[in-house]
C-alpha cells in the first residue's frame, strides 16, 4: 500500500527540461467481439514490460485506469523517446500497432487513442494534498508545496502583477 504523505506537495519540474505525458488508451465499442479487443490488452502488458526492462527507452512512469474506455497515464523524458519507442521496427508497439491497423481498423469493434503534451517548468502547476506519490510528482520529484510554491499562479512561474 502506498504511503500517503500529510500536507501539502506539489511537483518539481525545475530540475527537469521537460516531461511529455502521453495518454493513450482504447475503447470497446463492441464488447461481444473479445477476440477482436483481449489481445490488445495483452500486447499494452508486453509494452509496458518492455519499458520496464528497458529504462532506455525514455518512460519514466506510467498507470493505467480500466472500463469500456481504457486510459494509460504516462510521463516520458522527451519527444525523441517516445517517439523511437513508437517507431521501432525491433519493439513491441510497432508490430501491435501494425496488427490493429490491419486486421481492427475497419471493423470499428475497437477505438484508439493518444494525446501527447510537452510539460516544461513554468507551464504546469501541481498540488497534492493527503496523497502517496502521484502524477507528475512521481515522475519528477514530489516536494512540500513552500511559500514560494503556494498558490498556482507562483506553481506556473508566473510572476505577481
Amino acid at each position: 500500500m502506498a504511503t500517503i504523505d500529510q500536507g501539502r506537495w506539489t511537483a518539481n519540474l525545475d530540475d527537469h527540461d521537460g516531461v511529455v505525458l502521453f495518454l493513450i488508451g482504447m475503447r470497446i465499442n463492441k464488447p461481444w467481439r473479445i477476440d477482436q479487443w483481449l489481445w490488445m490488452f495483452a500486447a499494452m502488458g508486453g509494452m509496458l514490460a518492455y519499458l520496464a526492462k528497458h529504462p532506455e527507452c525514455g518512460m519514466i512512469k506510467a498507470r493505467n485506469w480500466f472500463g469500456r474506455t481504457t486510459m494509460q497515464v504516462g510521463y516520458w523524458r522527451g519527444v525523441e523517446d517516445l517517439l523511437r519507442f513508437a517507431s521501432d521496427d525491433e519493439g513491441p508497439h510497432r508490430p501491435a500497432w501494425r496488427r490493429f491497423y490491419q486486421r481492427l481498423a475497419k471493423s470499428g469493434s475497437v477505438g484508439i487513442w493518444h494525446e501527447t503534451y510537452v510539460v516544461k517548468p513554468g507551464n504546469a502547476e501541481t498540488v497534492y494534498v493527503n496523497m502517496p506519490a502521484f502524477g507528475l510528482a512521481e515522475a519528477t520529484e514530489k516536494v512540500r508545496v513552500s511559500r514560494r510554491t503556494a498558490g498556482a499562479k507562483q506553481r506556473l512561474g508566473a510572476s505577481a502583477d
